[in-house]
């Protein structure tokens, strides 16, 4: 199990390896990565930006096809942040209201804060979503809160597409 995780927390590390013992699974495993680094709140830990220079090496040594990784990526990229953003408008507010006086979470995730992101996206969320794409950890929690503070989905989405082009 142990190794399992390694492999999985370090998979820009393992990839030549991976990519000869399971040839076109490869594919899926690059997807699944990317997709829940930017899709899931609980796993920012996970080695997004190695991950891409590593694909570029793989691809441009022929190891992998560089442009069916590309591709494969950008969608993981934008389908990841798209759900991430669908589960902070759903969970956000919720999150955001429930926590009240729940001690140190109740300081952190308070209506106050909800309100500010709010007006933070509406001044900054294009920007904030482009150039938090290229911050770990912060890729991870941007559309979340973007959803949260009710950035319209349609100018999410653009700055989505744009931030994973410009990424991947």
């Amino acid at each position: 199990m142990d190794t399992l995780i390694d492999i999985f927390l370090h998979v820009d590390e393992h990839l030549a390896d991976i990519t000869v013992r399971f040839g076109p699974w490869v594919y899926g495993l690059l997807f699944a990565v990317v997709f829940a680094e930017t899709g899931l709140v609980v796993t920012p830990f996970l080695p997004g930006d190695s991950l891409l220079f590593a694909v570029g090496t793989l691809g441009a040594t022929g190891v992998l096809d560089l442009r069916l990784s590309i591709g494969l990526l950008l969608v993981a990229a934008i389908a990841g942040d798209a759900v991430n953003y669908a589960v902070g408008r759903y969970v956000g507010p919720r999150v955001f209201s429930a926590s009240g006086d729940a001690g140190t979470w109740g300081r952190l995730l308070n209506r106050d804060h909800l309100d500010r992101a709010h007006a933070f996206f509406e001044r900054y969320g294009g920007k904030a979503v482009i150039l938090g794409r290229f911050v770990p950890i912060v890729r991870t929690f941007v559309p979340f809160v973007a959803g949260a503070g009710a950035m319209t989905y349609s100018k999410f989405a653009l700055y989505n597409v744009a931030g994973a082009v410009l990424w991947v």
